[in-house]
C-alpha cells in the first residue's frame, strides 16, 4: 500500500510541475518574455525586448517587426565604440544560429519603436509581429513592465 501511495504521489508531482514550453513558436524557432517598458506621455520612442531560441539545425533571422503602436520599428543593435555607446540599426537582421539563443534586451540587441502613437502604460500589451527569415511571422504581444525595468516578468 505505501508503495502504491508513493507512486502516485510522485506521478501526481510531474503532472503538477510547470510546462517548460516557449511562450511562442514558429517553425524551429521558440520566444519567450517578450516585454518593453513603460514610457513617460512625451516620449517618442520606445524599446522591445525578447529571448529568442532556434531549435531547428539551420541558421534563421530575425528580419523585422511590426507594430501598429509607432509609425516605423526597427531592429537595433547598442555597442562600445570606443568610449561612446552607439546605437545602430541592423539592416540585415539578427542572426539565430541552430541550437543558439539570442537575448534582445537593454543594452544589446532590441527592437526599437519610433515616432510611439501613444506611451506604453505598464501592464498593457504591445501587439507586435515579428518576421523570421525561414521561420515567417508571428504575432506576439510584448508586456509592459515598469519604467526602467530590466528584464520581464
Amino acid at each position: 500500500m505505501f508503495i502504491r501511495l508513493l507512486s502516485l504521489t510522485a506521478a501526481a508531482s510531474v503532472l503538477a510541475a510547470p510546462a517548460w514550453a516557449a511562450d511562442y513558436k514558429v517553425g524551429s524557432i521558440e520566444i519567450d518574455q517578450p516585454w518593453t517598458r513603460a514610457t513617460p506621455p512625451t516620449a517618442k520612442a520606445g524599446g522591445g525586448f525578447v529571448t529568442i531560441t532556434n531549435k531547428g539545425t539551420t541558421p534563421d533571422r530575425l528580419v523585422a517587426a511590426r507594430s501598429a503602436v509607432s509609425d516605423k520599428v526597427e531592429i537595433h543593435e547598442m555597442k562600445m565604440d570606443g568610449n561612446v555607446m552607439r546605437m545602430r540599426e541592423l539592416d540585415k537582421g539578427v542572426e539565430i544560429a541552430p541550437g543558439a539563443t539570442v537575448t534582445l534586451k537593454p543594452g544589446g540587441y532590441h527592437i526599437m519603436f519610433m515616432e510611439l502613437k501613444a506611451p506604453f502604460a505598464k501592464d498593457a500589451k504591445v501587439p507586435v509581429t515579428l518576421v523570421f527569415e525561414k521561420a515567417g511571422s508571428i504575432d506576439v504581444p510584448f508586456t509592459v513592465q515598469a519604467m526602467g525595468a530590466s528584464a520581464g516578468h
